[in-house]
C-alpha cells in the first residue's frame, strides 16, 4: 500500500507492513485491550476521536510541507495462537478515522482503507449497537464505551 497516502491493515504485523514509510500510525483499539506496536509516532484513534485525528493529520501535513502518509491500523483481537482475529469495533473505528481524514482533504486511500471507510459510512447509524453486540464486547462483559466526540489526540508513542 506504499503508493497510497492513507493505508489500512490489521494488527502489529499489519502495522509493520504499512508503516514502513508512513509519517504516522493511528492505532485503532476501540475497546482498548491490545498492546500498541513498537513503532514511532503512534497515536490512538477511535470513533470518538476521528475528527480530532483528522485535524491533527492536516496540521502534521502542513508542518511537513508536503504529502502526509498515514497508516491506520485496526488492532483486532489476538488469539491464544497469536493470530489476529477480526474485530468489528476496530473496523468501524478505523473506517470512521479514514472517513474523517478524507473529509479534511487527505484522501488518496488504498483500496483497503477505502473499504474500511465504506464499512463505517454504511453502518454509522448502527455502530453503537454493532460494537456492544460484538464478540469482543461480549467476551469483555460489554465494557462501557463512549462515542461522544473528543478534541484530544492521544500520543501513544512519540515520533523519533
Amino acid at each position: 500500500q506504499s503508493n497510497y497516502q492513507v493505508r489500512f491493515d490489521w494488527g502489529a504485523a499489519g502495522a509493520s507492513a504499512i508503516a514502513v514509510d508512513a509519517d504516522a500510525v493511528v492505532w485503532i483499539d476501540e475497546l482498548g485491550e491490545e498492546p500498541v506496536p513498537d513503532l514511532p509516532d503512534v497515536v490512538a484513534g477511535s470513533i470518538a476521536s476521528s475528527a480530532a485525528v483528522a485535524r491533527w493529520s492536516l496540521v502534521r501535513q502542513e508542518q511537513l510541507g508536503g504529502r502526509f502518509r498515514i497508516a491506520v491500523v485496526a488492532a483486532g483481537v489476538t488469539g491464544s495462537d497469536g493470530a489476529v482475529r477480526f474485530a468489528v469495533e476496530d473496523l468501524l473505528a478505523a473506517g470512521a478515522v479514514i472517513e474523517a481524514i478524507a473529509a479534511v482533504g487527505i484522501d488518496h486511500q488504498s483500496p483497503e482503507a477505502a473499504a474500511a471507510a465504506a464499512a463505517y459510512t454504511g453502518l454509522r447509524q448502527a455502530a453503537r449497537h454493532l460494537i456492544s453486540a460484538s464478540v469482543s464486547s461480549r467476551e469483555l462483559g460489554k465494557p462501557a464505551f463512549d462515542l461522544t466526540p473528543v478534541d484530544d489526540v492521544i500520543q501513544l508513542r512519540p515520533a523519533d
